[in-house]
Formats: C-alpha cells, sequence, structure tokens
C-alpha cells in the first residue's frame, strides 16, 4: 500500500472493502446511517442479533472522523470524573467509566470472535500537566479516581522525555487499528444479508411508524428503526441539535523517533495541549503519533501551522527528524461533557442518534451500538439514561448553550462583512481567497493545474460563511462543522447540500 504524506496512517495501512451506490427505493427493518465506528458497530450488533439492517455511507465506510483519530480506546477522557461527580454524582461517573471498560472488552471479544487481528494493546494511560496552574486539577481528578475505585495513580513524572509537574495515570487501557476493527465488522454485515452502501448520503426523514431517508441523489430507504450516526447528526434541526454540539478540530503528525517508546498513552491538560500513543507500521517499527493543536472548525491561524507546531514540538521533544503522515479530525461536544445516545427525542420513538463523542470517539461510538441496540432490541437503556439525549442538559450546560449561540451569531452576522483583498490573478497555484460580487462572498481557489473554481461561500446548512482551509484545501463553516472541497461538494454535515457554484 502506497504512503501519502498528507494522509491518515489507519486509512493507508488498511483495506476497507468498496460497495455501490444506492439509488432505488427499498425498505428495511433498520437503516443506519454513517459508516464509521459507531453506525457500523451499530449494523454488527443488529446483523448478529438478526435484524435485517441497511448502512449507508455518504462518502467511504470509515473516510469519517474513525479513519483520522488517534484511536486511543480508553475511559480516561480527559480530566472528566471529577467533573462528573460534581454535577451528576458519583453514580453518573462510575457509569460513564465502566461504560468505556466495557468497550475495550467488546473490542477484545470482537477480536476473538471474528478471529481478526485489531494491533489491540493494553496501556496506562496518562494525563498530565507542566503548568502549575493545573496541578490541583490533576490532584483533584485522582481523588475522583480513589471516589469510584479507578485503578490508578498520581504521578510526579511519565515515561515520556518530557517535562512534567504532575499526572494521573489510568491502568488496563487500550490502543488498536480502528480500520481493522472495521474491516471484520463490514465483512460479518456483508456476508450475513446486510446490505451496505456507499456515496450515498442521506438529505432528510420523512417521520411516521415506518421512518423514509430520502437520498441526495434520488432514491429512499423505508425501516421501522433509523439510527443516525454521522457524526454530527444530519437531521439536526429535531432536537436543536445545531445549538446544543459545539465543535472543534485537531490534528495528528506520525513519525519515527530514535527513542525507545516507553508503553503507555498520554495526553496534556495544558494549552497547547499534546497527545501521544505508539502504533507498528508495515514493517513492524514503531511510529510515534502526536496529537494536539486544538481550535473551533474554521478559526484561528493558518491551518498549516498547526501541522508545523505539532513536527517542531516532536523534534525538540522527541528528535523525530522524518514525519511519514500528517491528518486531522473534527469532534463534537455536548452542552454537559456527556455523550448523546438514544432516540433522537421524547416524540420520535423510532429515530437513534448518536453525537458528541468529545474526542473519545473510540469508546463512545461502541457504547452508542451497545446502548442503541438495546433500545431496539430491548427498549431498554444499559446505562441508566445516562446519555439519552432528552436530558436536562440545556440546564446543567446554560454557560456552554450561551457561549457557543454567540460564537454562532457572531459568525452570522461578521463572516457577512468579512474583508475581502484577493484578486483572482493574484492567487499563485494552490492558493484561495474571497471576493465580493452583488454584495455576495464568492471563495476563489486556483487548484495545482491552475484551475479556477468558484463557490458562494454561504454555508448550505444554516447560511454562515465558510473559511479557507489551507492544510486541508477545503472550505469549512466556524458555526457547525460542516465542510466543503475546494469545488464545493460537501464532505461531512451537518450540511447534506453543496456550496453553489459561483460565476
Amino acid at each position: 500500500m502506497s504512503t501519502d504524506k498528507h494522509a491518515s496512517y489507519w486509512i493507508n495501512t488498511s483495506k476497507l472493502p468498496s460497495f455501490e451506490k444506492l439509488q432505488d427505493e427499498t425498505e428495511t427493518e433498520v437503516c443506519v446511517v454513517g459508516g464509521g465506528i459507531a453506525g457500523i458497530t451499530t449494523a454488527y450488533l443488529l446483523t448478529k442479533k438478526g435484524y435485517k439492517v441497511i448502512l449507508i455511507e455518504a462518502l467511504k465506510l470509515g473516510h469519517g472522523t474513525t479513519g483520522y483519530t488517534t484511536a486511543k480506546l480508553t475511559a480516561q477522557h480527559d480530566l472528566i470524573y471529577d467533573q462528573l461527580i460534581s454535577k451528576f454524582g458519583e453514580g453518573t461517573a462510575r457509569t460513564h467509566y465502566h461504560a468505556a471498560m466495557e468497550a475495550i472488552d467488546f473490542v477484545r471479544e470482537t477480536e476473538k470472535d471474528l478471529q481478526a487481528d485489531f494491533q489491540m494493546s493494553v496501556e496506562p494511560a496518562y494525563v498530565y500537566t507542566d503548568d502549575k496552574k493545573n496541578v490541583r486539577q490533576i490532584e483533584k481528578e485522582w481523588e475522583a479516581y480513589e471516589k469510584l475505585g479507578i485503578p490508578g495513580g498520581l504521578e510526579d513524572e511519565i515515561p515520556l522525555p518530557v517535562s512534567v509537574r504532575k499526572a494521573v495515570r489510568m491502568d488496563n487501557q487500550a490502543q488498536f487499528h480502528p480500520l481493522l476493527f472495521l474491516q471484520a465488522m463490514t465483512e460479518y454485515i456483508s456476508s450475513n444479508e446486510g446490505r451496505i452502501y456507499e456515496d450515498t448520503r442521506a438529505e432528510t426523514i420523512v417521520e411516521g411508524e415506518y421512518a423514509t431517508v430520502k437520498l441526495k441523489d434520488g432514491g429512499s430507504i423505508t425501516a421501522k428503526h433509523v439510527v443516525i450516526a454521522t457524526h454530527f447528526p444530519f437531521y439536526d434541526f429535531k432536537g436543536a441539535y445545531f445549538a446544543r454540539l459545539d465543535v472543534a478540530r485537531s490534528y495528528i503528525v506520525a513519525g519515527k523517533s530514535p527513542y525507545t517508546y516507553p508503553g503507555g498513552m498520554y495526553i496534556s491538560v495544558d494549552n497547547p495541549s499534546r497527545s501521544v500513543r505508539s502504533a507498528k507500521d508495515n514493517n513492524g517499527d514503531t511510529i510515534w503519533l502526536l496529537g494536539g493543536e486544538g481550535h473551533r472548525t474554521g478559526k484561528g491561524k493558518e491551518m498549516k501551522e498547526h501541522y508545523s507546531n505539532l513536527r517542531n514540538w516532536g523534534r525538540s521533544k522527541l528528535d523525530m527528524d522524518d514525519f511519514d503522515y500528517n491528518w486531522s479530525s473534527e469532534d463534537f461536544m455536548s452542552l454537559d461533557s456527556l455523550f448523546y445516545i438514544g432516540r433522537l427525542t421524547k416524540r420520535t420513538q423510532n429515530l437513534y442518534v448518536a453525537t458528541a463523542f468529545r474526542k473519545w470517539g473510540m469508546s463512545g461510538g461502541i457504547t452508542a451500538a451497545k446502548e442503541i441496540t438495546s433500545l431496539i432490541d430491548d427498549d431498554k437503556s444499559l446505562y441508566s439514561g445516562i446519555y439519552d439525549p432528552a436530558r436536562q442538559d440545556a440546564v446543567k450546560g446554560i454557560t456552554n448553550l450561551a457561549k457557543n449561540m454567540i460564537e454562532v451569531g457572531t459568525e452570522l452576522v461578521f463572516g457577512k462583512v468579512e474583508k475581502t483583498e484577493k484578486f483572482i490573478d493574484d492567487l499563485k497555484r494552490g492558493e484561495a481567497g474571497k471576493i465580493r460580487r452583488d454584495g455576495k462572498l464568492i471563495g476563489i481557489y486556483k487548484d495545482n493545474e491552475g484551475i479556477v473554481h468558484k463557490v458562494d461561500t454561504t454555508c448550505t446548512h444554516m447560511g454562515c460563511e465558510v473559511h479557507w482551509n489551507d492544510a486541508e484545501t477545503t472550505w469549512d463553516c466556524p458555526c457547525h462543522g460542516s465542510r466543503f472541497w475546494a469545488s464545493g461538494e460537501v464532505i461531512e454535515g451537518p450540511a447534506v447540500k453543496d456550496l453553489k457554484k459561483a460565476d
């Protein structure tokens, strides 16, 4: 398999099967929308239980956030347990921990059941700081571990050659290759009468006792149950998910270091954050995955700088001088730090959603699949309803809601009066800019062949102005995270319609 310098390690070291596009009208028991870890695991579990399942993916299986993750399979979701105890009590915090630990067990059991190799390894996980202002947070997190009976420790140093003031360790965590995991489940689904379609984008849902998923390019799927596992729900106005999710983008570079990898997974709470884990390449050599540089999608400095900052950190701290891969991903956060998993709203009994995994989608996606499968099959929550999207998060997270609405409102207003400085003739190949024509902002991109692509930069979701991402050569929306190719085609939602072409 070839190696692309601007690509995901996971995608370049796996090969998921390909599937045709669906354009006909069809029926099934369960329609799963989304071909990432949450969607494929849900389809796998329901297929095992004998349900007739159709799974559709707008692009290619595993090429969404699951293919661009760090793939830490862990219950250590940053510094969360002290926060959960304060907000919800020890019961909810303990349930969240056990749900993530069950996800680790599930991957191990699936590896055995499907006789596959997911490159899974058990590792300790560390959250650390080198900033004295954050030391007390680390200590409070360890106190939460002790209350909940979480195995681990409070440390003054970590095995990495970096400066640390304090760290909290969680034992018995894991890392794996997420696309090998998806590949094995996909093969099981398609071999057991499950139907899978790629390049098939859902556009809307017609609700009813049997819901109908309408497809962007024609055709539809009518099903007794519909699972929306598209990361950001494409059917988001029902339940006001556009107001209840905050969006962030983060970056990863990967390569070799002369140091022997000491084992473990690491993430700092300092700003900017740094994440470290290891993996094995096709030759069995160790590569180091460095992550961080998170920011709100569509905002901040030139995106290429984030990769440069990670590479510079790897050079200075780990003596890395050759980086084989770099990629980025998008994540969504709920108002109160818990996932949204369950029925889309209280009144939509046959529509289900899985989102807001807070950058921890490996364990979160599996938890979602198990929970939704239980709701469909037995009408019962496995996790005491703590992830129910209808919970009272609007009260608990009112500050975050206000902040999110201000961010969106600001973009809606000031994005329209953005200054433009570029003219088409000024653009070099590989550059983009905006011009104003008849009061509208037009995005101009001159590709490496010299072809000029012109689009209306109004996001087709809710009308915010998209901004240029020079690292990925995409137009990104800072309001809700929709992303579009330079030529305007939608990559990921909530938008389902392409940007309009401009003259």
